[in-house]
């Protein structure tokens, strides 16, 4: 048996040295006169052991890491291709802490199989729920998902199969699937970890949600950040558009469903989902007023299903397991699982799949280790930087969209941010009033004018001017914002502003450190 080797292409990876790994490997088996295939697979999400190095032979697969192209020749040295023992073996990767505690559904084949390889893909239980999709009504799949309790994961936690209905009982001679893969939050990385990993997974979501809605063209909009996510995703359309699943016939069935990539242009609002159809369609980004929704009238005023990459990739596990089988995961309204994406002042780095309902400072404690610093937990902000800031004394907080909504938080694309006790959470709410500021379209007056006011106001309290004036006034402006706000991003920014004011008084003024810095 020709010995793998596997070796992460993951962007996240890359930026950690993998690439130089590759080829520092790839020499030394040239050098050595041995027979092995490389395999650019996609990161498991362990993001503080990449570049991870796993090697598959007759024994299974081992794993290393992180690797530095400084090791690859003691790797050899070590007998890794057969498992060796080395100072940076990590040994089964399945037996890794980080990776074992997981449920991994949605990211079941993420850094496993090679990515654009659709008998990989395959013998790994892919295009098994579009398979059974093919040969169901379109109001049985859609019943499915419903059933299923699936919930958009791109934030607004709204039920997938209550939109899909939505536009399978609406007549229009041409119906479109979007994906929204605009993933412009902080902390997020799970859109381009499933378009790097295992660009199959939501090529199959988006085909069912086309067979289940009768849309038979789909879009994968993605930020232009993303250019390994870009040409994975392409590249694999390509591969599935050959083997028939995409086409005028998916999979030899009646169904036509064909779909492309489209690359944004860098705008934060673009995740809004109208902002997004107007730029795909070439307009400029701005938020369209609602009603009309989306689902009635969408992209070139068709109607239009738009979700998030997770929520389309989870569609596969639901059509092949069950709508019961999924449900079974999960608490409350909350049901399946989350990808959750832990990042910031961190020990332990990456991305955790598990079900919902661990509690916030399980997350970030006993799976994220604490701080990198080592210093104390001060704040964790959850949702991007528009979600709120938690303290300590909210970690008992389950991950749960309701329970976070009751704390005045949001889960958001449910990724993590942890801050030490360095933070100054004055300086946080007035970076996410600047950030409202700069991303907002213009189209609405209270965040287009209130994030600027309100960088003005936590200026002059940070200046101590009139503290208490600035307080009812920031306060008003967070008001203003929530309620007046079109989208998400003016009405969205008061999470993070009040919650820093309510969690934090004691940052909110002017201190000896703050006007020295000054």
């Amino acid at each position: 048996m020709i010995p793998r080797i596997f070796i992460p292409g993951d962007s996240g990876a890359v930026a950690l040295g993998a690439d130089k790994v590759a080829a520092a490997i790839e020499k030394e088996l040239k050098e050595r006169g041995i027979e092995a295939r490389i395999v650019r697979n996609g990161s498991r999400g362990a993001y503080f052991l990449e570049p991870m190095v796993e090697v598959a032979c007759a024994t299974g697969r081992t794993a290393y890491g992180p690797v530095r192209p400084a090791d690859v020749k003691s790797l050899f040295d070590s007998g890794f291709l057969s498992g060796g023992h080395h100072k940076r073996w990590l040994g089964a990767p399945d037996k890794i802490p980080f990776l074992a505690g997981q449920t991994r559904l949605t990211f079941a084949r993420c850094g496993i199989i090679d990515p654009l390889s659709l008998d990989h893909y395959r013998k790994h239980d892919g295009l098994k729920g579009l398979e059974k999709a093919v040969a169901m009504a379109p109001a049985e799949i859609v019943a499915q998902v419903t059933e299923s309790g699936l919930r958009g994961r791109g934030g607004a936690g709204f039920p997938t199969g209550i939109k899909w209905k939505t536009v399978l009982d609406t007549s229009a001679p041409r119906k479109y699937i979007v994906c929204n893969a605009d993933e412009g939050d902080s902390a997020t990385f799970a859109d381009r970890m499933i378009m790097e990993g295992d660009p199959f997974v939501l090529i199959e979501g988006m085909a069912i949600a086309g067979i289940a809605t009768g849309a038979t063209k789909g879009f994968v909009y993605i930020r232009s950040e993303y250019p390994h996510a870009v040409d994975k995703m392409s590249k694999a359309i390509e591969v599935a558009r050959r083997a028939g699943v995409l086409g005028p016939s998916v999979l030899g069935s009646p169904h036509a469903f064909d779909m492309e990539v489209r690359v944004g242009a860098g705008a934060y609002v673009c995740g809004e989902e109208t902002s997004l159809l107007n730029s795909l369609e070439g307009k400029r980004g701005v938020v369209r007023a609602k009603p009309p929704l989306p689902a009635i009238e969408g992209l070139f005023g068709r109607p239009t299903v738009i979700n998030n990459v997770i929520s389309l990739a989870s569609v596969p596990i639901v059509m092949d397991k069950g709508a019961a089988f999924y449900k079974d995961f999960g608490m409350g309204r909350s049901r399946g699982t989350i990808p959750i994406q832990i990042a910031g002042n961190v020990k332990r780095p990456g991305l955790y799949e598990v079900a919902f309902g661990l509690t916030l400072g399980q997350i970030v404690d006993e799976i994220g280790g604490g701080t990198a610093s080592g210093r104390p937990v001060k704040a964790v902000q959850v949702g991007g930087p528009l979600g709120a800031y938690f303290p300590r004394a909210l970690f008992d907080t389950p991950f749960d969209y309701e329970a976070f909504a009751a704390k005045d938080g949001l889960i958001g694309h449910a990724g993590i941010t942890v801050f030490d006790d360095t933070a100054d959470m004055l300086k946080q709410a007035r970076f996410a009033m600047e950030f409202c500021a700069v991303e907002s379209c213009g189209k609405c007056t209270p965040c287009r004018v209130g994030a600027v006011r309100g960088v003005e106001t936590l200026d002059k309290l940070a200046h101590g001017i009139e503290p208490d004036k600035q307080l009812a006034l920031v306060t008003d402006l967070c008001n203003t914002m929530k309620f007046g706000s079109l989208c998400a991003l003016g009405g969205f920014t008061p999470y993070p502003v009040m919650s820093a004011l309510t969690h934090f008084p004691e940052d909110f003024g002017p201190t000896p450190v703050r006007e020295a810095a000054e």
